[in-house]
């Protein structure tokens, strides 16, 4: 299994918006082959900050993830609307910051 753990802050009060956003991207990925889960929170002390949680059978469909046109378009709209972005990709060995 490999593991992502995605924060996104985003710009004051754009918290709302961007969590919005989120929800068909998160539906779309949940279809995805090799998708196990995928789950979005909000930091109770900062509401502008989304974090994503999923987990992926494998590299390999991470990857494919990676190039699936719903993610892309997601990025696209969340141009304007982040401040900050840290994505782990969490392996059993070692933790991957991209």
């Amino acid at each position: 299994m490999v593991y992502v753990i995605a924060y996104l802050k985003a710009h004051a009060d754009k918290g709302d918006e961007v969590a919005a956003l989120a929800a068909p991207l998160i539906d779309a990925t949940r279809k995805e082959e090799g998708c196990v889960s995928d789950d979005l929170y909000r930091k109770v002390a900062g509401p502008d900050t989304v974090v994503f949680v999923e987990t992926w059978k494998s590299r390999a469909a991470l990857d494919a993830h990676f190039a699936e046109p719903h993610l892309k378009a997601f990025q696209a709209a969340m141009a304007d609307h982040l401040a900050e972005v840290r994505v782990e990709v969490v392996y059993p060995e070692k933790i991957e910051v991209l």
